[in-house]
């Protein structure tokens, strides 16, 4: 049988953490280990995993020191890889990322893994991510390619093909591109519901949450082009226009702050690529 190995950051999560747990402790196929990480959490938090920790032998508790803030995409990245210096299953086959504020059910990961059998050139993918609004539960729309970072499965061959993941933000969508790029798919298996306890980018705002998937789309290599476009397209969704000038002003400051893109120039290109394709109503990942 295949094996996973999940690993969790979690960050002042007492509210919704032990939905999660309860969530994996159901699964009708369990991890090899389950490692979670307290990012220096304020709360509760790192008292809820070591008691699960003592129960179950199969998860790993590991805590960081509270840094003071809450750092996006690279400080997830930096406790993501804490973790990942603990596993101590050898012959993992697949690797998740999952955030503490998830519930699904109980044949969740059976069923991804059903997924990945019947596609051997399936590298990253993961259940769909809904919300609940006003009692009924609601798709997060994204393109074809892009599974949620808040639940994304590596085949171990794709993990080693694309060298892990960047430790800055964007790094849930140059790990897809690149794959891409390396001949893998990528997606997200829309029939798999995985319930976000609040919605994407919550903890930060949605000012702040906004700048940083425009420095993240900076970062990436986006094309400029294609990054205007997607400000006029975000105009029309809450929070109106305000999402939209979030998205510009965190891509264009980078810009003129010279942040350091992905050190990938043949990446970058490929992402462009494909944006302008989309552009132009050409076939695409982005679709």
């Amino acid at each position: 049988m295949k094996q996973y190995v999940i690993i969790t950051p979690a960050r002042d999560e007492e509210e919704h953490i032990e939905k999660t747990i309860l969530s994996v402790v159901a699964q009708t196929i369990r991890p090899a280990q389950w490692i979670i990480v307290n990012d220096g959490s304020r709360d509760n938090t790192g008292a809820i995993i070591d008691r699960y920790a003592k129960q179950y032998p199969w998860i790993t508790a590991r805590h960081r020191p509270n840094r003071g803030y809450r750092e996006a995409g690279g400080g997830v990245m930096n406790t993501f890889y804490d973790g990942y210096a603990l596993i101590d299953v050898p012959r993992w086959d697949f690797l998740m990322k999952l955030d503490a504020d998830l519930s699904f059910g109980a044949d969740y990961f059976e069923r991804c893994l059903a997924e990945f059998e019947r596609e051997p050139r399936l590298g990253i993918g993961g259940g769909a991510i809904y919300h609940d609004e006003n009692g009924e539960l609601k798709l997060e729309d994204n393109p074809k390619f892009h599974v949620r970072g808040a639940t994304k499965i590596y085949r171990r061959e794709c993990w080693e093909a694309i060298g892990g993941l960047l430790r800055a933000p964007g790094w849930d969508t140059i790990d897809e591109v690149k794959a891409n790029m390396l001949g893998w798919t990528t997606r997200s298996f829309l029939d798999l519901r995985v319930s976000h306890q609040r919605f994407t980018g919550a903890a930060d705002g949605a000012w702040k949450d906004c700048i940083k998937n425009g420095r993240a789309n900076y970062i990436t290599g986006y094309h400029p082009l294609f990054m205007l476009m997607k400000c006029v397209r975000r105009i029309g969704v809450k929070p109106y226009a305000t999402g939209a000038i979030g998205l510009w002003w965190g891509y264009m400051s980078s810009y003129w702050k010279r942040t350091p893109r992905v050190d990938d120039l043949k990446l970058i290109r490929y992402t462009r690529n494909q944006q302008m394709r989309r552009l132009l109503l050409q076939e695409s990942i982005w679709k």
